[in-house]
């Protein structure tokens, strides 16, 4: 939970980043969604680590990459926020599409990962909520796949 907390605020800051450079209004809106949802369930995993007594991660020191927190699978790395950082327009859309798709492969992953360890994910309450976001990162990366072709 800490870490998917990690991931999921750097996607909210790869959105906030389309706000200002991003050229397409469809991948505005559509990263507005990505937005709340990822903020959303920010909070739930923020909760849920607080009523388990656990520590909860800082959600938005990902600039350092959590200072401490290792990078998460489908993260982006420092370079390539730099990368996006910088651009602007229709490159910016590309980069931020591909860059998304490969932040939710990611996310992909760590489900997998839950699922795959022996009596993790077995609590109904976090099932569901895992389950929730393998298939809103399937859907999400099939739109953002669509957009990419569009583009050509």
């Amino acid at each position: 939970m800490q870490g998917m907390i990690h991931h999921h605020a750097q996607a909210v800051e790869m959105v906030d980043l389309l706000r200002t450079r991003g050229l397409r209004k469809d991948l505005l809106a559509f990263g507005e969604r990505i937005t709340i949802s990822q903020s959303d369930e920010i909070l739930f995993m923020k909760q849920w680590l607080t009523e388990r007594g656990k520590p909860v991660a800082p959600a938005h020191d990902h600039s350092q990459h959590g200072a401490g927190i290792p990078m998460m699978p489908g993260m982006l790395t420092a370079e390539q926020m730099a990368t996006l950082a910088k651009a602007k327009g229709s490159e910016f859309d590309q980069l931020f599409l591909t860059g998304m798709i490969q932040h939710h492969i990611g996310a992909l992953v760590m489900v997998e990962d839950l699922f795959d360890t022996p009596g993790a994910g077995q609590e109904p309450v976090l099932y569901d909520f895992a389950t929730d976001i393998d298939n809103t990162q399937r859907a999400e990366i099939g739109i953002m796949r669509g957009m990419l072709k569009e583009k050509r």
